[in-house]
């Protein structure tokens, strides 16, 4: 009886090794599979018979079983990537994503935004995360959704015009200075300002016309400069900030009416140095203004918080979404999915929400992709060790053969 049970206890050693060579076999194939976590086998005895009643001493296991698998989910390395949308985990945590049916979590950050807009994996499920609208990030977690996006224009309300009128020219020589400006629905506006030198003096008077709309306010004044080419009075005062009013309800595209300060003055009565008047040609040489039209999107870039930002053809910049991330109290209780997800159960706990570099959650890392964390030497040792117990395990059964054979010619 005990020699056939010994034929069986090869044959599980058998069996528990070849399911082993396959988790050693998945996690070697899967050594490039971007955000990968490598498995371990977890093996138990298989107990079968207590030959004295109550004896510690004769207790006979019958061979062993495959108890098992422990996810490990150590940190891979990173690979710099071109994409902007390729993302990657510093830390704890992992990306939620949902297929339409529901919430799935994965490592892989490879992420591309597909022909509607949303941020997605390669296998199809869409990055979920939390609209920033105004800076300020929203509550719900949602489908990343990049559709539409737009950067709003901003009405200039200043301006500061670095220009030289030649305190050498003639009465009545004009000089013209064109100031760009933007209206509240982002139309660009030009604001012609038409300088006419003053005869005996180091004067000019200014008329300013539009492009668009009409001047309502501040239409017209005269600058003068002292004997060092700086100005020392604006309309016969102080040198003082204008104001500059513009309506636009009759132009071709309507807009709100602006008020504009034209930036002169550092501080009361002083200059800020930008409109002179020395003895050289008239000349402008630097236009700020704080305004800009509408932008559409051209780029993204992500932080370390999981931020997405716009790059807009405008040169600004605003804050979209913020990636949300997930984490379990027992990660490795996760049930897998294949292609790169997991999803929760009874084991793991429920998924706590949260963004990253907050709480116990990494970092996230643009521009780059978590690598498969498989250890290839370690994985070809365990395989030697694996293929061995198989080998000695089939030994059993060979040998258990020969002594039966023995057993059956004792009858000769």
């Amino acid at each position: 009886m005990s020699l056939i049970s010994s034929l069986f206890t090869g044959v599980t050693g058998l069996t528990s090794n070849s399911q082993a060579m396959g988790i050693i076999g998945d996690n070697i194939s899967n050594v490039n599979t971007v955000g990968f976590k490598a498995s371990k086998a977890v093996f138990s005895d298989i107990f079968s018979t207590i030959l004295t009643n109550g004896s510690v001493t004769s207790q006979l296991g019958r061979g062993s079983q495959l108890q098992g698998t422990i996810q490990q989910f150590s940190q891979g390395s990173f690979e710099s990537s071109s994409n902007a949308l390729d993302l990657a985990i510093d830390g704890s945590g992992f990306f939620v994503v949902n297929n339409g049916l529901g919430n799935f979590y994965s490592r892989a950050g490879q992420f591309r935004m597909n022909d509607n807009g949303l941020v997605q994996a390669i296998t199809g499920e869409i990055l979920q995360g939390q609209q920033i609208t105004n800076g300020i990030v929203s509550t719900s977690v949602t489908d990343i959704d990049l559709a539409g996006v737009q950067s709003s224009p901003e009405a200039s309300t200043a301006f500061t015009l670095g220009a030289n009128l030649d305190g050498a020219a003639t009465a009545a020589t004009t000089f013209n200075s064109p100031v760009t400006l933007f209206n509240s629905v982002g139309t660009q506006v030009i604001a012609g300002i038409q300088f006419s030198k003053v005869a005996n003096a180091n004067s000019w008077t200014y008329a300013i016309t539009t492009s668009e709309g009409t001047v309502t306010s501040g239409a017209s004044g005269t600058v003068t400069f002292d004997n060092n080419g700086q100005l020392s009075l604006v309309n016969g005062a102080t040198v003082a900030d204008q104001t500059i009013v513009i309506d636009y309800s009759a132009a071709a595209t309507p807009a709100a009416l602006q008020t504009l300060t034209w930036d002169l003055a550092a501080t009361a009565g002083s200059t800020n140095g930008k409109l002179t008047g020395f003895s050289a040609a008239s000349n402008n040489n630097s236009l700020v203004q704080d305004g800009f039209t509408t932008g559409t999107l051209v780029g993204l870039t992500v932080s370390d918080t999981g931020k997405i930002s716009g790059l807009f053809n405008n040169g600004q910049t605003d804050e979209l979404f913020q990636v949300t991330m997930a984490d379990f109290l027992a990660p490795s209780g996760l049930t897998r999915q294949g292609q790169n997800l997991f999803a929760e159960s009874s084991e793991s706990g429920q998924p706590v929400l949260g963004t990253a570099r907050t709480g116990g959650f990494g970092a996230i890392v643009g521009q780059s992709l978590e690598l498969s964390n498989v250890d290839l030497a370690a994985q070809f040792v365990t395989m030697i060790q694996t293929q061995q117990a198989f080998q000695a395990s089939a030994r059993i059964i060979t040998t258990t053969d020969d002594l039966l054979t023995e057993a059956v010619n004792l009858v000769r």
